[in-house]
């Protein structure tokens, strides 16, 4: 194993997909490790941290870790009940996600592990837990530089921004691409040319917005739930097409493109349809983009 590398635990968004179609790719919700040194930072606590806890639960080099969160849907909180290490009074674990204070932070999570939804709150919790104030626009963890920045989906959601010293590694798990462009272009002949021209400025300052929170990314992980047929149904619920995905990473210069939070309705043949058509889109614009799927229990090298 690397000495600084990032895995997928978790890779599909909505709900876990356990099915025997979806055994490629994977169907554990979002989680994803990232150990630089034995510095541990994990980006959402979907079903996948459950099996992320397990491992960590049987060794002993490493007995503290951050867990970063977007926001507070189920699919991104759900493993928590389930993670072994916060049962255990010898690990420390930091959370750091949206919110007004501490308190909500604290309140967001607390919420699904209280009647009727769960038997066992965190009061249960043996380890040390710490929450790491909303305010706090950068968080290190080891040598690792953490920052958020605000993506388009319902409720206040964050995308990180991670400096491991090596590689600027960026994680978009729930996001809109191009949102406003869509809206805009959908209900343009409604508007008078003065309002087209306005909207128009509006959508090239917003696209420039998203691309600079991307921009020169050696490797993005971004939400690619949709099919062009999918998102026509589905504007406006917060999750990008993988088309505008593909080519939002082009314009910003990423360099590793990681297709991310996939429809728990996709099997393995589907998402290999959309990489296939993600790297048509790549070779003609002769971009020099590599682009990945994230399937789960993958590993890439951070040195």
């Amino acid at each position: 194993m690397a000495n600084s590398y990032l895995r997928f635990w978790g890779v599909r968004g909505s709900y876990a997909a356990p099915f025997p179609t979806h055994l490629k790719t994977g169907g554990n919700t979002s989680c994803v490790e990232i150990s630089v040194d034995d510095k541990i930072l994990v980006c959402d606590a979907g079903t996948g941290i459950i099996p992320l806890g397990n491992k960590l639960a049987a060794q002993q080099k490493t007995k503290e870790l951050v867990i970063v969160l977007t926001h507070y849907h189920w699919d991104h909180i759900c493993g928590l009940p389930f993670f072994v290490p916060a049962f255990i009074p010898d690990w420390k674990i930091q959370f750091y996600g949206p919110g007004e204070s501490i308190l909500e932070m604290k309140q967001n999570l607390d919420s699904q592990m209280q009647a009727p939804y769960f038997p066992v709150g965190t009061e249960t919790w043996m380890a040390q837990i710490e929450y790491i104030e909303p305010s706090q626009r950068v968080i290190n963890v080891g040598s690792m530089q953490i920052k958020h920045h605000s993506v388009h989906h319902p409720g206040i959601t964050y995308g990180y921004t991670i400096d491991t010293g090596k590689k600027k590694v960026i994680y978009v798990s729930d996001n809109e691409c191009q949102f406003l462009d869509k809206s805009i272009k959908q209900k343009m002949t409604e508007f008078s040319q003065e309002e087209q021209e306005m909207f128009e400025a509006m959508n090239r300052e917003e696209y420039e917005y998203e691309l600079h929170a991307i921009k020169d990314a050696d490797i993005l992980i971004h939400d690619a739930q949709y099919t062009p047929e999918d998102y026509e149904t589905k504007r406006g619920w917060g999750h990008s097409c993988y088309v505008d995905v593909v080519n939002s990473a082009i314009d910003a210069g990423v360099k590793e493109l990681y297709l991310y939070h996939h429809d728990p309705y996709n099997d393995d043949n589907a998402i290999e349809k959309i990489y296939e058509e993600s790297i048509k889109i790549i070779q003609s614009r002769n971009a020099s983009l590599k682009c990945h799927v994230a399937r789960e229990g993958m590993e890439v090298e951070l040195d």
